[in-house]
């Protein structure tokens, strides 16, 4: 099940349960625990020159950010959902605390993301959301510049999609073709749209290059919803619905660096971290049945972890305090931590915890010992980090509302000591960040009727939010104003 590389330095062939992992690219096909046989590779595009591994700088945003408070991601800082220093307003409604709101083109689940006074955000239109004369044919993808200051639109580039695309229907309707949150590097702005591949565009909305990842499906066809990540020069994207592979790309060009493929990543929806391993970095990234480390650089594995997380995973992997939390899974939910350091297989030496406490599609925050997550079926729940164990568990009440699905598909972010979680059709819950569950507050804006499907974003005393209508601005005005 899991990628049969071990990085260069370490080719020699390991023997577990009866499978091997084998020396750099030697593939093998390998069966695990019942799941379907995987064979792994992870080259480069030009398998003449492949990305040295070499052992890598604790991990720091990238070098090219201008202001610490910016958002570039998604879940922020290392997609960590942590916004330290900032202060946003724990309230809001349509007349308290909007500073501005902005028509958008279409609908989205992805998140904004903040780069100094430009915010970035994608959508979809032309087909599957309800325009006339919508066909398949039609669908195209919209990344929209906005000026921070007051919520104008600077520019808007659109993307035709590539055909053929997954037909609208079953769970694709849930969140539709603009999932996929951009990132940046503070110089250029870097998008995944599925079957359409992933695409790099500078500040003035000129699109640099444009690389296909595949245009396969799984089985259910449900799209993907991965975000894009920087690392060094590259742009790692799960590309787990179109290519069964996770790639890397030179952000300059768009050339393909390596990619690791598997039919374990044709169910695995979630976006990789990368998690600071002694010297080196790791990007981890969780499937059906395991939880991977591999080499940045190459896309080797270094370790794996049989989890026992089944069927299908959703939320991201946390990281932090010397490990890595792993959660989701369909039918049975689970939450598994991993600590870091080894190699090859430790699951008998490396797994700290597990329990049944979790939650299927929000990603957890880490804060203080202790992860944070309101469940997709709207339970507040606090877990301690070094052992698993509950320490609180509460139905947020008035979560739940008219219409198709869970009450919360985004994640949960954080800032002064509040978590913000925000539901789908009823308002955000503002949850104080400590052991005693306390409700601070719990915000709507009741003019605006569509889905809030997406994870907001933080800078400095600023909440970005976006629904399927509307891109809003939450903030003080008296603090906008000391500002300018």
């Amino acid at each position: 099940m899991h990628p049969s590389f071990l990085p260069s330095s370490e080719a020699r062939t390991h023997h577990t349960r009866g499978f091997s992992i084998l020396p750099h690219l030697l593939p093998r096909r390998v069966a695990v625990a019942g799941i379907a046989a995987l064979l792994v590779s992870a080259a480069c595009a030009n398998a003449a020159s492949p990305i040295p591994a070499t052992p890598a700088p604790a991990f720091t945003a990238p070098a090219a950010l201008a202001n610490p408070t910016d958002w570039l991601r998604f879940r922020g800082p290392n997609g960590s959902g942590v916004a330290l220093n900032a202060q946003p307003p724990t309230s809001w409604s349509d007349t308290e605390n909007v500073l501005w709101k902005t028509a958008l083109p279409g609908p989205g689940t992805s998140s904004p993301i903040v780069v100094g006074q430009r915010v970035f955000v994608t959508c979809f239109s032309g087909y599957g959301d309800g325009s006339p004369g919508a066909g398949l044919s039609k669908l195209q993808r919209h990344l929209i510049c906005v000026n921070r200051a007051d919520g104008r639109i600077l520019w808007s580039s659109v993307i035709p999609a590539a055909q053929p695309e997954d037909y609208f229907g079953g769970f694709l309707t849930e969140h539709g073709y603009a999932s996929h949150t951009p990132a940046s590097d503070g110089e250029r702005v870097y998008v995944f749209f599925g079957k359409s591949g992933a695409a790099a565009f500078d500040f003035t909305g000129r699109k640099l290059w444009q690389t296909s990842l595949g245009t396969d499906s799984n089985e259910k066809r449900w799209g993907s919803a991965s975000s894009p990540i920087l690392y060094k020069d590259l742009v790692i994207v799960n590309a787990s619905e179109e290519g069964h592979a996770l790639v890397a790309l030179d952000k300059k060009t768009g050339r393909e660096m390596w990619r690791a493929t598997g039919d374990a990543l044709r169910l695995s929806f979630g976006t990789p971290v990368l998690a600071q391993n002694g010297l080196n970095v790791d990007l981890v990234f969780s499937v059906p049945g395991e939880l991977w480390g591999l080499n940045p650089d190459t896309g080797k594995l270094r370790w794996f972890a049989e989890t026992g997380l089944p069927g299908n995973i959703a939320p991201s992997v946390i990281a932090g305090d010397g490990m890595v939390f792993a959660c989701g899974g369909y039918p049975a939910l689970g939450f598994v931590a991993v600590r870091l350091g080894g190699k090859g297989d430790v699951t008998a030496t490396n797994i700290a915890w597990r329990t049944h406490d979790s939650t299927y599609i929000p990603t957890p925050i880490l804060h203080e010992g202790r992860l944070y997550f309101v469940s997709d079926a709207g339970f507040a729940t606090c877990l301690d980090a070094r052992t698993g164990a509950l320490v609180y568990k509460e139905r947020l009440p008035g979560a739940a509302a008219p219409g198709r699905g869970k009450p919360f598909y985004a994640s949960p972010v954080l800032a002064n000591g509040a978590l913000y979680a925000i539901s789908r059709r009823n308002g955000a819950f503002v949850i104080a960040a400590q052991p005693q569950f306390k409700l601070l507050a719990q915000d709507k804006i009741s003019g605006d009727d569509t889905d809030f499907n997406a994870t907001p974003a933080i800078s400095d005393r600023q909440l970005f939010l976006r629904s399927n209508r509307f891109l809003y601005c939450i903030g003080s005005p008296m603090a906008a104003s000391a500002a300018r």
